[in-house]
Formats: structure tokens, C-alpha cells, sequence
């Protein structure tokens, strides 16, 4: 398996989430069922790669206030955040955790581009562009 997979299936539980969470007692356990769900998806994963999954999804959940208002300080004055579709709220959460906070420094270059394939991947036509040309201004 690869560290690309290991992002996929991050942002497949972040997405998960966003559905079916609970900002309460119960927050936790939301994540964890939702963490184990995608480790446990059929993908055979390394340690280190689970490890990844489990940091990242807790992580950017407990930055997500500040995630948020970055995104939001980059859209145009007409959007908010709770407009985008959840696909791209997603990878672009996720992505901006990996460039802005991430202990491990990882080229921006190689977060952008993987965030775009997960984009189009998963999000409508104009999901890879809208990513790529977000991403690339908060990275500057």
C-alpha cells in the first residue's frame, strides 16, 4: 500500500463524519468507528499507514475551527464554507491540515496533486479544478 491510499481512506473517514458525528460525549466514538471502518475496508495497510489514517483524521477534527477559517478566508465573498460540496470540504480539510500543521513535512507539490485525484475521483467535473486552484493559494 502507499501513503496515497492512506490519504484516500483519511478523507474517506473525514467524509464519513461529516454525516454522521456528534460534537458531544459521543465524538470520540464517532471517530473511531469511522477510522476503524475504512482500515478495516478489504486495503491491507502497513502500521505506519494505519498510524497515518488514525493521526490525520483525529488531527484535522481538532483543528477544524481553524480549517475552516482558512478555507473560508480564501473563498469569494459570496461563498461560505457550508456552500461547497462535502467531497471538496473534505479533501480540502484534509489537505490543508497536511500542508499548514502536519508534524511531518510533506511537499506541497505532492498534497496538492493527490487532494486534485481525490477530488476528481470522488467530486463532480469541476471538484479537481476548484481544489487545485484553492490549495495552491493557500500554500503560497
Amino acid at each position: 500500500m502507499s501513503r496515497s491510499l492512506a490519504r484516500e481512506l483519511a478523507f474517506k473517514a473525514l467524509f464519513q463524519l461529516e454525516f454522521n458525528s456528534d460534537e458531544g460525549e459521543f465524538k470520540d466514538f464517532y471517530e473511531e468507528v469511522a477510522i476503524d471502518t475504512v482500515i478495516s475496508s478489504g486495503k491491507k495497510l502497513k502500521q505506519s499507514e494505519c498510524l497515518y489514517v488514525r493521526q490525520v483524521v483525529k488531527e484535522t477534527r481538532a483543528r477544524l475551527k481553524e480549517i475552516d477559517e482558512i478555507i473560508s478566508a480564501n473563498l469569494k465573498k459570496s461563498w461560505s464554507i457550508q456552500r461547497l460540496a462535502t467531497v471538496d470540504r473534505n479533501v480540502l480539510r484534509l489537505s490543508i491540515y497536511e500542508i499548514k500543521f502536519a508534524e511531518k513535512v510533506i511537499p506541497k507539490g505532492i498534497i496538492i496533486n493527490e487532494a486534485v485525484e481525490i477530488a476528481k475521483k470522488y467530486g463532480t467535473d469541476d471538484s479537481g479544478r476548484f481544489v487545485n486552484g484553492l490549495l495552491a493559494a493557500i500554500a503560497n
